[in-house]
């Protein structure tokens, strides 16, 4: 895995996941409204499988709506493949892993509309995430398919997305709390790792900090943005990636069965997990296994809210600290600073994308009375974003599970997976006292 570039400049506006991320969750957003307000909807185009019991159902439904399926099909396919080749990315080879991607995703959401799927809470994204890793793991898969799991990307549009159907002003109230719950959190995991990777295990520091972010702040993206800041080495970036995704899978599959196995509401149980989590797509899984959209709401404001905007400043503090402590080569004497665009360079962009979605929305709502925002809204436009939403996701999953080989994962050694699994054993019961016994009035409410 590469580390961050250091040139920056207008043209990431069309080269980069994250503001690629933003043109397209908020265009959807405004396409839903544009259409709303000239009396039609997007839902026609928003489609998936209905809850059903008897096969027959998925049949009649296929029979009816096959024809949006195709729409569906080639309006995803154009914008990712528009934005795709924009970064670089060759236009054949997407196109043809995507529309697998596209065929497997259909089955899957069948499959998890199904009563006895959704009676067992296996959602979508959590099949698309088991069939994936059995596939990647029985069969040797095509290297030119990775052109198409783009799990960064689709978890990112669909944050975005996500972000339509959380109302601003629940941000705003939530925010200082998921702001000081996450701080918490992100800072004793940090510490935890960092000292545990170099004072116990003797890890190189640059390593040690690229799976503190790793493990505390936002996954994926804070390894390869952290990895950059400090110039770890590229397989130290990759090692730190990897022992997110291990422990990632592990607490989709523990959190929502412990909490509830311990009777959590469901707002709580999404605070807990947006604390203990380490990824944003596979805390919206395990988010989503507990069937209720409180701990969806509660989830990310913890998570994305709390904790993903954190990656900037963080990479921005740890530059400093590795320029002028660890190697003292960004002395003024030498001419070297630390450039302070720093924190605007590596903060998550579909940030941005998430809360503007969430602002626009909010504003059409205010116009609305709470029945007509239920009775009119909420089916012709927000409940279409939230399909489409689902589509992303399970892109993101499956993504994922074929990206994931075992044998991969365990080829780095013992410590830095000690380091990180010490990083666990503080992250996850601080996050319980927290969301459940500190903050636990407040996000039941959620």
């Amino acid at each position: 895995m590469p580390a961050v570039p250091q040139s920056h400049g207008w043209s990431e506006l069309w080269k980069k996941e994250d503001y690629w991320a933003i043109w397209m969750g908020l265009g959807v957003v405004l396409a839903a409204l544009i259409f709303f307000y000239a009396g039609s909807s997007i839902k026609p185009i928003a489609v998936a499988p209905p809850t059903w019991v008897d096969f027959s159902t998925v049949s009649q439904h296929f029979a009816v709506e096959w024809t949006w399926y195709f729409g569906l099909y080639f309006l995803f396919v154009a914008l990712f493949t528009i934005s795709s080749v924009a970064m670089g990315y060759k236009v054949k080879e997407y196109i043809v892993g995507f529309t697998l991607l596209f065929l497997i995703s259909t089955v899957i959401l069948v499959v998890g509309s199904w009563k006895v799927a959704i009676d067992y809470n296996l959602e979508p994204p959590l099949l698309a995430l088991l069939l994936g890793m059995i596939v990647s793991n029985t069969f040797k898969l095509p290297k030119w398919l990775d052109t198409t799991f783009r799990t960064e990307f689709y978890v990112k549009t669909g944050i975005v997305l996500l972000g339509a159907t959380l109302p601003f002003t629940l941000i705003i109230q939530a925010g200082p709390v998921a702001f000081l719950q996450a701080t918490i959190v992100a800072v004793a995991t940090f510490l935890t790792i960092f000292f545990a990777a170099t004072r116990l295990f003797g890890l190189d520091r640059r390593f040690g900090a690229t799976l503190a972010a790793g493990g505390s702040i936002c996954g994926v993206s804070a390894c390869i943005a952290l990895g950059g800041a400090v110039k770890a080495k590229k397989e130290h970036v990759s090692i730190g990636i990897s022992l997110v995704v291990i422990w990632a899978i592990i607490m989709i599959i523990v959190l929502p069965l412990a909490a509830k196995a311990m009777g959590m509401p469901p707002g709580i149980a999404g605070a807990w997990i947006g604390t203990s989590e380490f990824a944003d797509a596979a805390g919206f899984a395990a988010a989503a296994a507990i069937g209720d959209e409180a701990a969806i709401r509660s989830f990310t404001l913890v998570k994305v809210v709390g904790r993903d905007i954190w990656v900037g400043l963080w990479s921005l503090i740890m530059a400093i600290i590795a320029c002028t402590v660890w190697e003292r080569s960004c002395s003024t004497d030498r001419g070297e600073k630390v450039n302070v665009m720093e924190i605007w360079w590596r903060f998550p962009k579909f940030v941005i994308g998430f809360f503007l979605a969430s602002l626009i929305m909010t504003f059409v709502a205010i116009q609305f009375s709470p029945v007509e925002f239920k009775k009119v809204l909420t089916p012709e436009v927000i409940g279409p974003i939230k399909t489409l939403r689902t589509w992303t996701f399970v892109f993101t999953f499956l993504s994922i599970g074929f990206t994931t080989r075992f044998r991969e994962l365990t080829a780095f050694g013992w410590k830095p997976l000690a380091a990180f699994t010490l990083g666990v054993a503080v992250n996850v019961p601080l996050g319980y006292i927290l969301s459940v016994l500190i903050f636990g009035n407040y996000w039941a409410k959620i």
